[in-house]
């Protein structure tokens, strides 16, 4: 099959992905790669800035970062504003209602924090496995893994820090302790987290390794628009930052090798008489690389619904669709993407542990509309 291509950017450098039926699923698994556009996914300048372009005539200044960089609140974009931590082309602007133009360039400085050292926090964790050496959590959707700019409490390592005192490990550094891997602030799912040195070391060897000679397995499951063909496939389609849009990820052929097996486990409606509207996908990573499942999907012409940076017109998919349904897919507030499944050695005394995390309830119910399609 030929697949269809993206509308994204990068059209005079990009590789066309390459998809080939696979006989038997994969059972090897690979980090995803700090899924969400942090701000080490935007252009920087320097230690503390971020400079974006404008793309918009007539928009408010505010409106317009907080567009351009969604890791930032747009309370907190004001306040850089008022404070004069925000230029237009080179000079300071302190109105958050001064209106953009096509074309001008916005620096915005980020101050550091008064104290870079995350504070424990009491917020709730479903813990599905723990003992001296490991955690193992279900991440809610909504949840950021680790401090970062425009989300320094209220995140996971918050919620760690106050529920392991201080056995967490160190090696990820005061921001970072004992994260191996993470997932974007929007997808939900099972994680682990390492308590001692000796299970830090152990599982980023592991996950260095995308599960090719070892233990790990990881697999997602992702609810998209139409249903893929082969039903069961490869993508391979090397992944880099985009040209037009450094917040943004996209097929390019300087990019990285990224390489993502899947396949569709339910379709909707169900039968083969009629068209798919959407279908449920299980993805398995060879590659661990930034938005990789999100990217790619898009790429072969079949986005994660509620992705707001890669599903671009799911709004106008879903005014197509029955009312009932498309009000709820209108309402669905993120990529719906699920880390479902993840397996590893104890890196301490070799175990094979394994780890299922059912399918959330927001991503529930829209399968349950689907199914009324």
């Amino acid at each position: 099959m030929a697949p269809r291509r993206s509308r994204d950017a990068d059209k005079q450098t990009k590789s066309d992905p390459q998809i080939a039926p696979e006989p038997t699923a994969r059972t090897a698994g690979a980090p995803l790669a700090d899924d969400e556009a942090d701000v080490d996914l935007l252009e920087e300048e320097g230690v503390g800035t971020i400079a974006v372009e404008t793309d918009k005539d007539g928009e408010r200044l505010d409106a317009a970062l907080a567009r351009l960089l969604p890791d930032l609140s747009r309370s907190r974009l004001k306040a850089l504003i008022k404070d004069g931590d925000v230029t237009l082309d080179g000079a300071a602007v302190t109105d958050p209602s001064r209106k953009t133009r096509v074309g001008e360039r916005v620096t915005v400085l980020l101050p550091p924090p008064v104290d870079a050292d995350p504070e424990p926090e009491a917020i709730p964790l479903t813990i599905l496995y723990e003992d001296e050496h490991l955690i193992v959590i279900d991440k809610p959707a909504g949840l950021v893994v680790h401090p970062a700019a425009g989300n320094w409490t209220g995140t996971l390592v918050n919620a760690l820090l106050h529920h392991c005192a201080d056995s967490l490990s160190g090696i990820g550094g005061v921001r970072r302790p004992g994260i191996v891997h993470r997932l974007d602030k929007e997808t939900s799912g099972v994680m682990v987290v390492a308590k001692t040195d000796v299970a830090h070391q152990g599982l980023a060897a592991q996950f260095a390794d995308h599960g090719r000679t070892g233990d790990l397995e990881r697999a997602y499951l992702a609810l998209v628009w139409g249903a893929p063909e082969p039903f069961r496939g490869t993508i391979d389609a090397p992944l880099g930052r985009s040209n037009s849009d450094r917040t943004k990820m996209a097929v390019t052929k300087s990019g990285k090798e990224a390489i993502t097996h899947y396949e569709v486990t339910e379709r909707f409606p169900e039968g083969s008489g009629r068209e798919a509207v959407a279908s449920l996908v299980e993805c398995r990573l060879e590659t661990g690389r930034t938005h990789q499942i999100r990217v790619h999907m898009a790429e072969i012409g079949h986005p994660l619904i509620g992705d707001p940076v890669y599903g671009r017109g799911f709004r106008t998919k879903a005014n197509r669709l029955p009312p009932d349904l498309g009000e709820a897919v209108r309402a669905f507030p993120r990529q719906a993407l699920h880390a479902f499944l993840i397996a590893f050695a104890h890196p301490v005394n070799g175990e094979i542990l394994r780890f299922e995390s059912p399918l959330p309830q927001d991503m529930r119910e829209l399968i349950s509309n689907f199914h009324s399609c």
